[in-house]
């Protein structure tokens, strides 16, 4: 996922003079500017958090639970305007920006029914009693994206603070906003002064200095393999737990027998315009329904209506910034024939049409790395054998669809490809009640599900002699 990186993004005003402006992508409005937070602010933050999650963990588990509860009622009582802040700093189609909003509030319930049945074990030994406790780890920094920026958040907040810890998120340099918004509706649930704080600003100065201050204990990272692999060295060299969630180039791999017009929906690579980590944007077909697939594809990608993401009609917006756009454009090089593509708006804003490709060749940049915008490629195969040849073919391992009638292929299919997350028949990707994660550079470790909590402590093993 090409999202947060530790080099300010040349398209936002303000970089490195204090503050930095927030723009519209839709229309390249400037919304307003936010403060970037210095090292020694951080450094105080820090402190705050390290004082707040003292008080927190030592609360009675319900009534942590109960905070957690009242935080989710705020959320839902403030979905709209925190939908519209959405769609505002980064160009969300109002649907979506609803759907995430309401994602925060149901992760917030989730885990707060959690914290009541975060429980050790009681081990057989010999010569006495031997039981384990999930600890906190502390303080815990988040560093959350651009293409996803509440639901994302709220996958490390979340179950962070409900395992105890304190909380400092570090939103994407475009969009602050509703991180901002969330802090403040922590408040008004009763969630104590530092435990939930937001520290804005450029990943090179505020992201280094979350990610190297020695009292933060974990870090949760969403964003480029690139910059995760940086992480992942800072926080090794100060023995640091770290979650990260990276790149993926996902495939759907479509057979002969599978439900053709439910695997051709554009949408499995355009939702967000395509800037969504589990975008299916390499589409494998067998060869006997390749044109078949195609009639029906093509014509929907072209129907797509891409405009105003506050008009509840566009199924489409732009894309974060101009410098986004350059970089989608970049990979649709003029020999890669052009088998669709759709339209945009005149006039302003960040906008690229949605486009399928037909590569000739399996080794183009537009086959291998992550576009991380509205374009797919589609390739024909031959056989299973042939299916898991090009599925694999990829240093990433996020997600992924298989799409066929035949079960025993589909479970053969799904033991086969090297990916953290596959969907049979279907095309999504996250549920906040299973683990969330992905195999090789997709990133280290796992977020949501039942063991959510767990990933934020410690298991701490005592031992008690009962024989004299």
């Amino acid at each position: 996922m090409d999202t947060v990186t530790f080099t300010a993004d040349e398209a936002e005003d303000g970089a490195g003079t204090g503050a930095r402006a927030v723009r519209n992508p839709a229309t390249g409005e400037v919304l307003g500017s936010v403060p970037d937070t210095t090292p020694g602010q951080l450094d105080a933050a820090v402190r705050r958090a390290v004082e707040a999650q003292r008080g927190w963990a030592a609360l009675a588990p319900g009534e942590r639970a109960r905070l957690l509860r009242r935080f989710a009622d705020q959320v839902e009582v403030h979905v709209p305007e925190l939908a519209g802040l959405e769609v505002t700093e980064a160009g969300h189609t109002i649907g979506n920006a609803t759907w995430e909003a309401g994602n925060v509030r149901d992760l917030l319930e989730y885990a707060a029914g959690g914290v009541e049945r975060l429980t050790g074990r009681q081990i057989p030994v010999a010569g006495g009693l031997d039981v384990t406790f999930h600890e906190p780890v502390g303080v815990v920094g988040v560093i959350a994206p651009w293409n996803f920026p509440m639901p994302v958040a709220a996958w490390g907040f979340a179950p962070a603070l409900a395992a105890g810890n304190a909380v400092l998120l570090k939103p994407a340099e475009a969009t602050p906003l509703t991180a901002l918004r969330l802090a403040e509706l922590a408040l008004a649930a009763g969630l104590p002064e530092g435990l939930f704080q937001v520290v804005p600003g450029a990943g090179p100065v505020t992201g280094r200095a979350l990610v190297d201050h020695p009292a933060v204990r974990k870090i949760v990272f969403t964003g480029s393999t690139e910059v995760g692999k940086e992480v992942a060295a800072r926080c090794a060299a100060r023995a640091k737990r770290v979650t990260l969630e990276l790149g993926g180039k996902s495939p759907s791999i479509v057979f002969a027998d599978a439900d053709l017009e439910g695997a051709a929906d554009p949408m499995s690579f355009l939702d967000n315009s395509g800037q969504d980590c589990c975008a299916r944007s390499r589409i494998l077909v067998q060869r006997e329904a390749y044109d078949d697939f195609l009639a029906l594809l093509l014509p929907a990608v072209e129907r797509i209506r891409t405009g105003d993401p506050a008009d509840p009609r566009t199924a489409l917006g732009p894309l974060i910034s101009a410098e986004q756009v350059r970089r989608v454009a970049s990979y649709v090089t003029p020999e890669l024939p052009v088998l669709a593509r759709g339209t945009v708006p005149d006039g302003p804003g960040s906008w690229y049409p949605p486009t399928v490709l037909a590569p000739t060749r399996e080794d183009v940049p537009a086959v291998t790395e992550e576009i991380f915008g509205p374009v797919a490629v589609v390739l024909p195969f031959t056989d299973e054998a042939d299916a898991l040849r090009l599925a694999n073919a990829t240093r990433y391992g996020l997600s992924g669809s298989i799409w066929t009638r035949d079960l025993g292929r589909a479970l053969r299919m799904a033991r086969g490809v090297a990916a953290g997350n596959l969907s049979v028949n279907s095309h999504a990707s996250v549920r906040y009640w299973t683990p969330f994660g992905g195999f090789g550079e997709s990133g280290v470790g796992r977020e949501l599900g039942p063991e959510a909590l767990a990933h934020f402590t410690e298991t701490k093993n005592v031992f008690i002699r009962t024989e004299e």
